[in-house]
């Protein structure tokens, strides 16, 4: 499950005590890593998530806010991102908000479903590209990232020493991946 995945990664990285979690929605991640011992908060646009996440993970600081350049909520070890870059019709507003938080040297975790060259062609060739890139409902993904984009965005908001884990699926068809990076 990607929540492992995420949690996992986090607790690999040295240093890091407190953690910012953008688009927190019902505060799965959050709570799971403050049951950790990390200080950690969660940030969401849907006021109805934030008020279930208070709810199931009382002891963890929740609050209600636009991801954007604007907030200031401290400084953080680590801001982290789960399925979040890819519903913003404006990506750059993640980042900006995640290096408006970070402490110098801080370190970002920015998952996001892959979309490879090769995944892209299979969807192709097995007739699903209409179904996985469907414009007929409202909301879902609006922006879709491979590696070099998402490098290409991180780079450009001041991230580097960007690597990349893998999450579901077989090698080059994965369902998601995430990018760990430094300010």
């Amino acid at each position: 499950q990607l929540t492992r995945v995420f949690v996992e990664l986090a607790k690999k990285l040295d240093g890091v005590r407190s953690i910012c979690d953008l688009g927190c929605g019902n505060g799965h991640i959050s709570g799971r890593l403050a049951a950790l011992g990390y200080h950690v908060t969660g940030v969401d646009a849907s006021a109805s998530g934030i008020q279930i996440a208070q709810r199931t993970y009382p002891g963890v600081e929740f609050v209600h806010a636009l991801i954007d350049r604007s907030l200031n909520l401290g400084q953080f070890d680590l801001v982290i991102s789960s399925d979040v870059i890819e519903h913003l019709y404006r990506p750059s507003d993640l980042l900006e908000a995640a290096v408006s938080q970070l402490k110098p040297s801080g370190q970002v975790l920015i998952g996001t479903p892959y979309h490879g060259y090769l995944k892209n062609l299979v969807l192709a060739a097995t007739g699903r590209m209409n179904a996985h890139f469907s414009a007929l409902h409202d909301g879902g993904h609006i922006k879709f990232f491979s590696v070099n984009t998402l490098s290409t965005l991180m780079r450009a908001h001041g991230f580097d020493d960007l690597s990349f884990t893998f999450y579901g699926r077989a090698p080059w068809l994965w369902k998601n991946m995430i990018c760990h990076a430094r300010k």
